[in-house]
């Protein structure tokens, strides 16, 4: 009686909360006010926007709704039995010899190694294949610990596009068929349902042949698409990378360099002002292997491909002073920023009399290679007689490897009374100081997205981009 008492209290208590952690667990961007950011940072009609998306009868208003909604994840890094230990113990390979001695040897023989194998075998191959299928098991649990995070923020937050930014497997080191059973889990269990960027719909080419597509055409595909980024664990840094795993790479998850054009459909958008008809909104999306950018590279030609990639990026930008023009850069590596801005500090090392003594590891690029990427790619500049006052293009570059995750402003001070040099901050003391917006001061905001492994508490990013009719720019 009093067991069966005792079983009824445990049950009225453990059921209901058993019932309201499971709601939690599926419901639970709701609870943390996940939602796709609205431009005068009101969080609460943003998070009632995205509740009518699961209100009955209920439909935001298009006018709330961001034309380009972005959820992007860094770094899941997909692990794999390389990572484990004496995986070869799950043959037990001294039950193996303990049978081979009982046909090999002699009796006497037989009785000594016969015993050393079996004690062998419960001392050593047990214990290691229990610790063996134990990590594997461990690989299935976070797959679908991902795969959570991605399908639950994807069903409540509605994004229109996807993108993880690298490090999508844990070694670029793997064979290839490890590669591609990592790679089969990767679309399998935590992008279930999700499909890779298409070669014929990415980047012609030749200069100028990418076709821009209208945002909200062929919106079923694009919700379903992932756009990959080559991270240092997918194909190596410049040292080490080589044709084969970019190949690999690209046969599993897609391109590691190409470019995306949407336009906005507007009825307003042939409208004349001050005589001349208005260019038509569009958002230039790069995906850039920034990973052999700096020197020295294990192979010129991969590292000049990557190059011409970045030329031809440059000379098919739109000019910048165009307006109604958003260039989103994303990439792996962050850029180059003072150690204490982020968690990870400047460092670079190198190998030793192999792979050309080429670039082993970094955290960031070098100066040279930020400064590359923020004067041609945007178009920015210390001369305010440049082209635009040197203010360069509208935009923003996220990025991934740093874990921890970093977001911050990079600017440069046209009026220093030195050589001006780009500088970076804080965004939030940016935003404190009020540097975004003082005179003689081109700058772009660079996020580095948290990583979505359970260290990090399964983060992940949510960008929208949004047009203003009344200025004519994103």
């Amino acid at each position: 009686m009093y067991f069966t008492s005792a079983v009824s209290c445990c049950l009225l208590v453990l059921v209901p909360a058993s019932l309201l952690s499971s709601f939690y667990l599926y419901v639970y961007p709701l609870f943390h006010f996940c939602t796709f950011p609205s431009p005068n940072q009101d969080t609460r009609s943003a998070y009632l926007t995205t509740l009518r998306y699961h209100a009955p009868l209920l439909k935001p208003n298009a006018q709330n709704v961001a034309p380009f909604r972005l959820l992007v994840f860094g770094d899941p890094q997909l692990e794999g039995d390389s990572s484990i230990k004496h995986v070869e113990a799950i043959t037990f390979p001294n039950l193996k010899k303990f049978w081979r001695d009982l046909r090999n040897h002699s009796i006497l023989q037989r009785v000594r190694l016969s015993l050393h194998d079996l004690i062998d075998f419960h001392l050593d191959d047990i214990p290691k294949a229990i610790g063996v299928w134990r990590k594997r098991l461990d690989h299935v649990g976070n797959d679908y610990y991902l795969a959570h995070i991605y399908r639950t923020l994807k069903w409540w937050a509605n994004p229109t596009h996807s993108a993880v930014l690298g490090d999508l497997v844990g070694s670029q080191w793997i064979d290839e068929d490890e590669f591609k059973q990592r790679g089969w889990r990767f679309w399998n269990r935590v992008f279930k349902g999700g499909i890779k960027v298409e070669d014929e719909l990415t980047t012609s080419d030749k200069p100028g042949g990418q076709k821009a597509r209208i945002l909200g055409e062929d919106s079923d595909a694009w919700r379903r698409r992932i756009i990959n980024v080559a991270g240092n664990h997918d194909i190596g840094y410049a040292g080490d990378m080589s044709s084969e795993r970019l190949a690999r790479f690209k046969e599993v998850f897609g391109k590691a360099n190409y470019e995306l054009r949407f336009q906005l459909t507007n009825n307003t958008t042939s409208l004349p002002i001050d005589g001349q008809v208005r260019p038509v909104p569009e958002i230039r999306i790069v995906i850039l292997n920034n990973l052999n950018l700096d020197t020295p590279a294990g192979s010129k030609e991969l590292q000049d491909e990557t190059y011409t990639f970045i030329n031809s990026i440059i000379a098919d930008s739109e000019n910048v002073e165009r307006l109604a023009h958003f260039t989103l850069l994303l990439t792996h590596v962050p850029l180059h920023k003072e150690a204490g801005i982020c968690a990870d500090e400047p460092f670079f090392s190198y190998f030793v009399d192999e792979y050309e003594n080429g670039l082993k590891e970094q955290n960031q690029l070098s100066k040279h290679s930020s400064k590359g990427i923020l004067e041609g790619i945007y178009g920015m500049s210390a001369d305010p007689a440049a082209a635009g006052q040197g203010y360069g293009r509208n935009g923003i570059i996220l990025n991934g490897h740093d874990h921890e995750g970093c977001d911050v402003f990079h600017f440069i001070n046209q009026s220093a009374s030195e050589p001006p040099e780009w500088s970076c901050t804080k965004w939030d003391i940016a935003r404190s100081n009020d540097i975004l917006h003082q005179s003689g001061i081109p700058g772009l905001r660079e996020v580095t997205v948290r990583s979505m492994m359970g260290d990090f508490r399964g983060n992940a990013g949510l960008l929208s981009v949004w047009f203003n009719e009344d200025t004519w720019t994103w």
